[in-house]
């Protein structure tokens, strides 16, 4: 965990610089929140990545969102070219009079687990407060062993089952066999008892 923290420290103060050389305003100062932690089963079709952020004292321009993720290799940039269409691994969605942004990751797999950071940039402000990321969100994909778990012990509920009818059906053809056996011998013994007679 403590690696994940140092990453994220790293990864931060890499991203600051890259949104430092995007221009930010002296007074401007924008604020961007997004949740820390999802966890999600692999066979998910897509998850999806709120990012919310505020401006205060900023130039009256259209803030820029950006994407990071920090996986086990190295950091990636996402979406430098917007990542508008659904096709995509990535989907950005803009709701920028509400102050939202969103990421989707399309088409789940185990991979996708990574960190992903939302950063928020107004491009024509010089002023360093004109730009921030969040602290990440740490997505967790995971392989999700509930049902797993519960088909199993549904097979070993239904063998068992199986063994027990099985064993009736064999005391049972066992029983069934000897009253046979035991009414052949009755009968063989009448008959030699009748020809006695």
């Amino acid at each position: 965990m403590e690696t994940v923290k140092r990453g994220k420290t790293i990864l931060g103060l890499e991203i600051n610089l890259i949104l430092f050389y995007f221009g930010a305003a002296r007074a401007c100062i924008v604020s961007v929140s997004q949740p820390q932690y999802l966890e999600v089963d692999h066979t998910q079709e897509a998850i999806t990545i709120q990012c919310s952020y505020s401006h205060v004292a900023c130039p009256a321009e259209q803030p820029r969102s950006l994407w990071f993720r920090y996986g086990a290799h190295q950091p990636e940039n996402l979406c430098l070219d917007g990542c508008t269409s659904d096709a995509g691994k990535f989907t950005v969605k803009e709701a920028l009079t509400q102050n939202q942004v969103s990421l989707t990751v399309n088409r789940v797999t185990l991979n996708d687990s990574a960190i992903y950071i939302c950063g928020i940039v107004l491009p024509f402000s010089k002023e360093p407060g004109a730009k921030r990321t969040g602290e990440g969100t740490m997505l967790v994909v995971r392989e999700m062993k509930g049902l797993h778990n519960l088909l199993i012990a549904v097979l070993s509920l239904l063998s068992i089952y199986m063994t027990v009818v099985l064993g009736i059906f064999v005391v049972l053809s066992k029983s069934k066999s000897n009253s046979l056996r035991n009414k052949e011998t009755e009968d063989s013994q009448k008959e030699k008892g009748n020809t006695y007679e």
